[in-house]
């Protein structure tokens, strides 16, 4: 399995978005040692084209465009949860050093948009609402961890930007984990349930460590059409 840095120390409060995202990008290593890309391959385009009606076209613009980022459908291929970035970054790693990975992943305006399987923008909310904020310790119960920040699940009807092929501007979009097979494995709301949980969790026991609450990101003004949050 893949595996993360631990690294639970909260940004130091010098450290600006562009130091955190670059913390996040050194994070990331497989089995051997070597980075995942960032950067997307032939096959992985294929696959983000192909959640739209004409694939060949988006092919065709994103070839004459390579620096500008694209807006794909949602729901067919892919949902997204976009999530503030901080807490994505807890969410991935736990992901990572603990289960079973993750699918693709972007950045973009101050937060994380986590690739899932189709169907996880209609469910996640349901098992969000269930889910008993809180835990037992190893010396009796544990103070409930708090819930997530706000999530927003993009499904059917949904789209999303999605980073250039190729490196653009500095402040764009850009890929944590870019696609780079025509088939990714995608996790599902079950598996970024668990995420969550684990991530609100550390979130707590940074809060109760005395490291003060988790910086509150920039949202994304909505350029689409944002469905209804997760929490």
């Amino acid at each position: 399995m893949s595996a993360w840095l631990r690294d639970e120390r909260p940004p130091g409060p010098g450290t600006n978005d562009d130091e955190r995202r670059a913390d996040l990008f050194a994070l990331l290593h497989d089995d051997e040692g070597r980075r995942h890309t960032a950067r997307i391959t032939p096959a992985g385009a294929d696959w983000l084209a192909s959640s739209g009606p004409y694939p060949r076209s988006t092919l065709s613009h994103w070839a004459a465009r390579p620096t500008a980022p694209g807006v794909l459908s949602c729901g067919s291929v892919f949902d997204v949860v976009n999530v503030p970035w901080v807490f994505g970054r807890r969410m991935l790693e736990r992901l990572w050093s603990e289960g079973p990975g993750s699918g693709p992943v972007a950045v973009h305006r101050g937060r994380t948009l986590l690739f899932a399987a189709p169907g996880t923008a209609q469910r996640l909310p349901a098992l969000l609402s269930w889910e008993e904020w809180g835990g037992t310790g190893a010396d009796g119960p544990a103070p409930p961890a708090p819930a997530p920040p706000p999530l927003f699940c993009h499904g059917v009807g949904d789209a999303v930007t999605v980073p250039p092929l190729a490196p653009g501007a500095p402040s764009g979009p850009r890929w944590v984990v870019a696609p780079d097979t025509r088939h990714p494995w995608l996790p599902g709301p079950e598996v970024l349930l668990w995420a969550c949980v684990r991530a609100a969790r550390a979130t707590a026991t940074t809060v109760r460590a005395g490291a003060g609450p988790i910086p509150h990101p920039r949202t994304a003004a909505p350029a689409e059409r944002l469905p209804q949050s997760c929490s």
